[in-house]
């Protein structure tokens, strides 16, 4: 289990951490560990001693070392294959990681039958014997899988943790097979544990992943959610969480809008009946990241107060460090923005939404439930708006997140980004023209809110947007990863053809 979720962390970076990935990864585990059952199972027959077991799990061990030294070169092509839009270079890279872990997985899958083929001494003990392996087995998974995830990985990273295991299982190995056969025959594996550890202390330095062609890498880290990468170009900082194929936010003191969808986050008070005559006070964000959006809104609304929700803590400090994120108006809170909207009483003139892991919305803040929570705990007439991801021309996401807003609140609206890769899809609490959100705009005096406006207007295709309430999402049926991946794979088939 140590080496799966080293594997799902391994791939994060590069890959994401979608359905599709873990299904990949699990169901690939699972093939090798029945084959290592199989195979183990007709080794241990033939070869029932405890010294040939101890040099299988030497291998392992060792081959569980060279995984991730092996398998940078594929996360390098994976990178490329993603921003060129290459299926094949895409997927390719993602099989020949997964195909690594084969070695070290069919060779662990052995280690049950042998063992069991050791222990039994009479078929009247066997059910005994297996069901105490198998047992024994289980916890050693279950040790495995939270010092892992809870010790290791947190305080060491992905790849260091991978070779701690792979070294305790050599060093363990070979001590046993010492005992078995005498030092002086263990030379050769002894060689192999002093290999290991070298290769881990030629190839532990380095960048878990470069920085984008001509950004300054500023940092980078393992949480327990991400992997957060800081960098900076022409006075921009950017933060980049996992695959890195967004930029989740951006700051420059010097200028305060970015041209990205953040700005657009800045209407949302506009489709208020009453505009911005009354002050917008209580501002929630769910996705906080790094703290664009409550820049912008202390600026365009200086009685605003914000209540950001980010489930890692990890980059909440990050937003203090490198993205002046220390604003007193900003109340950072760690939490999951669903389980906070749900035990919060307080209400708020606008939720904004932009929790991505990306590219796609966490399920359970896409939801006809989720936005009848939100529902609840806007103020009259309040507003919330949705960032949603797409391609030039294919709505999918956006339509279905209109769809699913539309079947809890009366008006829903869109305002789409001049890349066409962003839709902010808006939905009242109060019922809502487009006459009415035109007025209030042409109201405006602020000049960067009336900056933003005039985009919206121009390049944004401002819309209202009629929702199919029948086709909204909810929490037993939200397909929306097989909706995202079916857009990513179509664009891509579309790059490749031109």
């Amino acid at each position: 289990m140590s080496t799966e979720m080293g594997a799902s962390r391994l791939l994060a970076p590069y890959f994401g951490t979608s359905l599709l990935i873990w299904a990949a990864l699990i169901g690939l585990v699972l093939i090798y560990l029945t084959l290592g059952y199989s195979v183990g199972g007709r080794l241990a027959d033939r070869h029932p001693s405890h010294a040939a077991l101890y040099k299988l799990t030497a291998w392992a061990g060792f081959s569980i070392v060279l995984v991730p030294i092996l398998a940078r070169p594929f996360l390098q092509w994976s990178s490329r294959g993603f921003t060129e839009f290459s299926q094949s270079a895409f997927f390719g890279s993602l099989f020949a990681i997964i195909l690594l872990f084969s070695v070290p997985l069919t060779l662990l899958g052995c280690v049950s039958p042998w063992a069991i083929r050791l222990r039994v001494q009479s078929v009247a003990s066997a059910g005994t014997s297996a069901g105490g392996l198998y047992a024994l087995s289980t916890v050693g998974s279950i040790f495995g899988t939270f010092v892992s995830v809870l010790v290791l990985q947190p305080e060491i990273g992905t790849r260091a943790s991978i070779w701690v295991f792979g070294i305790a299982l050599l060093a363990v190995s070979l001590a046993g097979l010492a005992a078995e056969v005498g030092v002086r025959r263990t030379v050769p594996y002894a060689a192999m544990l002093g290999v290991a550890v070298l290769l881990v202390l030629v190839f532990r330095g380095g960048s878990i992943r470069a920085a984008e062609a001509g950004d300054t890498l500023l940092y980078e880290d393992e949480s327990a959610y991400n992997y957060i990468q800081v960098t900076e170009d022409q006075g921009w900082r950017k933060l980049i969480l996992n695959e890195g194929q967004a930029v989740h936010s951006l700051y420059n003191p010097d200028v305060l809008l970015t041209g990205g969808p953040w700005d657009y986050f800045l209407l949302a008070p506009l489709f208020r009946p009453e505009g911005i005559t009354t002050p917008v006070k209580d501002v929630a964000v769910v996705g906080l990241a790094a703290g664009t959006m409550p820049h912008m809104y202390y600026e365009v609304y200086p009685e605003a107060k914000v209540d950001g929700i980010e489930i890692d803590g990890q980059i909440v400090e990050v937003g203090r460090r490198y993205f002046a994120m220390n604003d007193p108006n900003l109340n950072a809170i760690v939490a999951d923005g669903r389980q906070f909207l749900l035990t919060t009483q307080k209400q708020y003139d606008v939720i904004a939404i932009d929790a991505y892991r990306q590219p796609y919305i966490p399920f359970h803040l896409a939801t006809q439930e989720f936005f009848r929570t939100v529902h609840d705990r806007l103020k009259p007439g309040g507003v919330v708006v949705i960032n949603a991801g797409g391609t030039p021309g294919d709505f999918r996401l956006v339509e279905a997140m209109g769809n699913t807003m539309g079947s809890v609140f009366p008006s829903v609206f869109m305002v789409t980004t001049a890349n066409r890769y962003n839709t902010l899809v808006y939905a009242t609490k109060s019922e809502m023209t487009e006459a009415q959100f035109r007025r209030n705009a042409s109201a405006v005096q602020e000049p960067i809110l009336r900056r933003v406006a005039e985009q919206a207007f121009l390049i944004g295709n401002f819309r209202a947007y009629e929702p199919r309430p029948e086709r909204a999402f909810t929490d037993d049926l939200a397909p929306i990863e097989r909706v995202i991946d079916q857009i990513i794979v179509d664009y891509a088939m579309n790059q490749t053809r031109e």
